[in-house]
């Protein structure tokens, strides 16, 4: 195992951490999931609608300048629900021809700031904005990280910003044996996909 590799299993590590860390304020704030709904005691419930803040007021207190961007926040949606369509169309058809699993939405668009009772209905409409915006570039960016690692499994040999959890299963750069020795093994692994 060399470096990178050793990185991206601490990073892996961190998220699971993270995960768990994120499950600890289930206790903390006192709510639970069930059947994937988030669940309120009625007490905690009561303490959110006092600390909801009147729509008008939201928006008086957002500025007109805030108000004049709506537009063009909004009309990024526009492309976004292609992108998510055209994702979804992608690996219905290509994914089982290449042997590649398919990404389940629902693990990376979640909608559920709506139940929270201390947000007044124009934060529950952004928040769901944003949950459905950023959900849909993580699915976006699953389903290009699988493919990008059965098409071309080879890591950059530039310093990348970012990388997908797929990158560790990629070959060094300039690493002709190994590409060619390992490409159809490593087009197939995909075991640690959940």
């Amino acid at each position: 195992m060399n470096k990178v590799d050793d990185i991206l299993n601490k990073i892996e590590m961190l998220e699971e951490e993270l995960v768990e860390e994120l499950r600890q304020t289930e206790r903390q704030f006192l709510y639970t999931i069930r059947d994937k709904k988030v669940r309120f005691s009625e007490e905690v419930r009561n303490r959110h609608k006092m600390l909801a803040s009147r729509w008008s007021q939201y928006v008086y207190e957002s500025g007109v300048l805030m108000i004049l961007t709506i537009p063009v926040i909004w009309s990024a949606l526009i492309p976004v629900l292609i992108m998510d369509a055209v994702a979804a169309a992608y690996q219905f058809t290509c994914f089982p021809v290449y042997g590649i699993p398919r990404v389940k939405r629902r693990d990376y668009v979640v909608l559920d700031r709506y139940s929270l009772g201390y947000l007044n209905w124009i934060e529950k409409l952004n928040c769901t904005y944003c949950g459905y915006f950023n959900g849909v570039m993580a699915y976006v960016s699953e389903v290009a990280a699988r493919t990008e690692q059965y098409w071309c499994p080879v890591r950059h040999a530039r310093p990348v910003r970012a990388v997908h959890g797929r990158y560790r299963h990629f070959f060094e750069y300039g690493d002709a044996e190994g590409y060619r020795k390992g490409l159809a093994e490593v087009r197939k692994r995909f075991e640690d996909v959940k």
